[in-house]
């Protein structure tokens, strides 16, 4: 009896130990930054280690971040596992290899600690492949490389070989900083995917780049040291102590007001010397003060101290600009080749990688499904956008709008459209500002909302359109440091109406009274001071205009354009201001038949015959498209564009690929295919063009290649008629404007 229980406790604690190893390669370690974070499912009695999940074949991520193992369903793992218990480890020899080398032609499996021991090399990118030694990727030398100095790994200093290898890697941008695989490994997981970048060079993107190549892991959230909670708390505590040689305030040194003659403010120079206004019989409303110390150092020198209200008023906007830095991007834009709006959007366009990702939209909801996809963990912008309609009221989408290039046309039309009324803009249809919303704060919608336009922009979607000018200076200064006035405020708002107020006041009285009637506002502007001369006015005005529309707006206006940094977009705007201007604050131009004529390039016969038939069709086409744009046809030219394009509107990028035509020949025109040269003396032969048969010959379209099939008819009436009808039944099986 004694032995049995004695059996049984050591049957649990094999059980215990069994549990906390791992459930694909058997080990119970516990490193996150060698084998990922480890996770163990007590309900599942299931331990697996993240990195071992990533790079093993046979398992995917088929639920959402919350289940099962970051996504990993708890029943794929158990799969993987019985699936990985059949085949031996390379190195090891034991059962279980779940790793192998992505070549085909190779056989060799490891688990995938023995693949670090066995120089196995596996990248945390696209489909998370693994190479053995004999197949992995590997560092080139540079030929300039000095190797005469003696080398330490830029990351632990230690003396280090310069011989590349597996265990030592080298920056691809500067060459001269070595450091050691394991090194590199554990920096990358403490400063992630923002911070991580060379030691030497400080290169960011072409070393992550490189690192993700040869089987470095970076993980995709903040640095460590940012996520610990407090950690930079003492940087937020400010000096408030009155150092005057005389403290005249009775509550004593320590207090200070909000506003007012015992408001503490700091030395401008060093911040780490206070006083109050009156304790140093300083103005109300100064906020600029030297302490003694910092006079004495600069040598009593007026212009290291001064108030900029002394000198020239300066717009808001312009302080941006006053580095060297922005200073000599300014002057080289000049010489950049500018071009159209489609051209610099079309650059940006070779990031996109075919790899879909899936939206899915209930009714017209375009903006809510928006949001979601860009929340999304895995949220990818280069990846293409696969649109399906999905509507609650079990109401069928038509079959152009289930998938497919025009779904996602028509989806990024809705969502410009929703995004210019969603609560984060405001002012008329057209020419909208940003607007001030707590709950949009709390939810980093203006970041969202950035991020949406840019992919719009470069994934083929409509202009923007509806910024205003102030708006769009605001974002990119561009006319860049043009004052802000009044009539660039939103109209019919409570702070517009008491800035006009102010602005309108014809008497000092006036002006006064309209002052007093505003103090709250004034207040919270910081601009409550005294008014002793009418003069003042216009310096007041351009204070509250411009803390209305920058200093107020600060957080969103920087979160918008953190989003709109999406795929480079801000970046390439922010180059070329004045050729993006009309893209994000004009309405798309009208279309015209010479537009749409433009857009597509003609792809003629070789033979002949062919040829003189196609000449007539394409003049058809071209009178054609002018009655569309009088009212002639019953078909309009944004018909007949969504017809051949997909497209609603020209898209801000331009249409990709470039519209093309070929041409419908009946069947009787000629023998079929036309390809031998008999086929051109046959139809010599024949009688004239009024016997074709033009029954049953309709244009078609493949929107997906923007590729239009016109047909070849004996007469213009004829090539109407086929047209009419066949672009009025394509566009009938569209959704209406909601």
């Amino acid at each position: 009896m004694r032995k049995k229980v004695k059996g049984s406790q050591g049957a649990g604690a094999d059980s215990s130990i069994l549990e906390e190893c791992c459930a694909l390669c058997r080990l119970s370690d516990d490193d996150p930054a060698m084998f990922g974070e480890k996770v163990t499912l007590k309900e599942h009695k299931l331990s697996v280690h993240y990195f071992c999940l990533l790079t093993s074949c046979g398992v995917y991520q088929r639920g959402e971040e919350n289940e099962g193992v970051f996504g990993f369903l708890v029943d794929d793992i158990k799969q993987e596992s019985r699936r990985s218990a059949r085949l031996r480890c390379y190195g090891c020899k034991k059962k279980g290899a779940c790793v192998g080398c992505y070549v085909r032609s190779c056989r060799k499996m490891v688990h995938f600690p023995c693949g670090r021991k066995q120089k196995f090399i596996s990248q945390f990118t696209g489909s998370f492949p693994s190479y053995c030694p004999d197949h992995s990727p590997f560092q080139s030398l540079c030929v300039g490389s000095d190797l005469s100095l003696p080398q330490s790994c830029s990351i632990c200093l230690d003396s280090i070989d310069p011989i590349l290898s597996y265990s030592v890697l080298k920056c691809p941008s500067c060459h001269a900083s070595w450091f050691h695989r394991d090194c590199v490994q554990r920096q990358a997981h403490s400063a992630g995917l923002f911070f991580f970048r060379c030691t030497l060079c400080n290169n960011k993107e072409n070393f992550q780049e490189e690192m993700l190549r040869m089987g470095i892991y970076i993980p995709e959230r903040d640095a460590s040291w940012e996520l610990e909670a407090n950690a930079y708390s003492e940087l937020l505590e400010v000096y408030t102590r009155c150092d005057a040689l005389t403290c005249l305030c009775d509550n004593g040194r320590t207090h200070s007001a909000k506003t007012g003659w015992f408001e503490v403010i700091r030395c401008r120079l060093c911040g780490s010397r206070g006083t109050h206004r009156k304790c140093s019989g300083l103005k109300l409303y100064t906020t600029d003060w030297p302490c003694t110390d910092c006079t004495q150092a600069t040598d009593g020198k007026a212009s290291l101290v001064a108030s900029p209200q002394g000198g020239p008023r300066r717009s808001l906007l312009s302080k941006r600009h006053l580095s060297s830095i922005h200073s000599s991007i300014s002057c080289k834009r000049p010489s950049l080749p500018v071009g159209s709006p489609e051209e610099l959007l079309q650059a940006l366009a070779p990031q996109l990688r075919p790899v879909g990702v899936q939206v899915e939209v209930r009714g017209d909801q375009a903006l809510s499904a928006g949001l979601d996809l860009v929340r999304r963990t895995d949220f990818d912008p280069t990846h293409s956008l696969s649109v399906r309609f999905k509507d609650d009221q079990q109401t069928a989408f038509p079959s152009s709008l289930c998938d497919g290039d025009m779904a996602r046309q028509y989806f990024l039309k809705l969502l410009v459209q929703q995004i210019q009324d969603s609560v984060v803009f405001e002012g008329p249809d057209g020419s909208k500002n940003l607007a001030l919303d707590s709950q949009a704060l709390r939810e980093d919608v203006y970041f969202d909302v950035g991020c949406l336009l840019a992919i719009s922009l470069v994934h083929g979607g409509p202009p923007v359109g509806f910024f205003s000018g102030a708006l769009y200076q605001c974002l990119f200064n561009y006319p860049a440091n043009r004052p802000l006035t009044v009539t660039h405020m939103t109209p019919d708002t409570h702070f517009t109406r008491q800035v006009s107020r102010i602005a309108e006041a014809e008497s000092l009285d006036n002006l006064k009274e309209a002052v007093a009637a505003s103090w709250e506002f004034l207040e919270l502007a910081g601009c409550n001071r005294p008014i002793s001369s009418l003069a003042e006015r216009e310096a007041l005005v351009e204070d509250l205009v411009n803390f209305t529309m920058i200093t107020r707006m600060q957080l969103p206006l920087q979160r918008i354009r953190e989003g709109l940094q999406t795929l480079g977009v801000f970046d390439q705007v922010q180059l070329f201001p004045s050729a993006f201007c009309s893209v994000f604050c004009e309405a798309a131009d009208r279309l015209t038949a010479q537009t749409v004529g433009q857009l597509f390039a003609v792809n003629f016969s070789q033979q002949e015959e062919r040829l003189n038939r196609e000449t007539r069709v394409i003049s058809f086409w071209r009178h054609f498209l002018m009655e569309s744009e009088v009212g002639r046809s019953s078909i309009s030219l944004q018909d007949l564009l969504c017809f051949a394009t997909g497209a609603e509107e020209l898209p801000a990028a331009g249409l990709r690929p470039p519209p093309s035509i070929s041409f419908l020949h009946p069947f009787n025109s000629s023998p079929s295919g036309m390809e031998e040269d008999g086929g051109g003396e046959k139809e010599a032969g024949r009688p004239g063009m009024e016997e074709w048969r033009d029954e049953g010959l309709f244009p078609q379209s493949q929107p997906g290649s923007k590729h239009l099939l016109l047909p070849v008819t004996s007469s213009y009436q004829a090539f109407k008629s086929s047209m009419e009808q066949a672009v009025s039944h394509r566009v009938h099986l569209l959704p209406t404007e909601r």
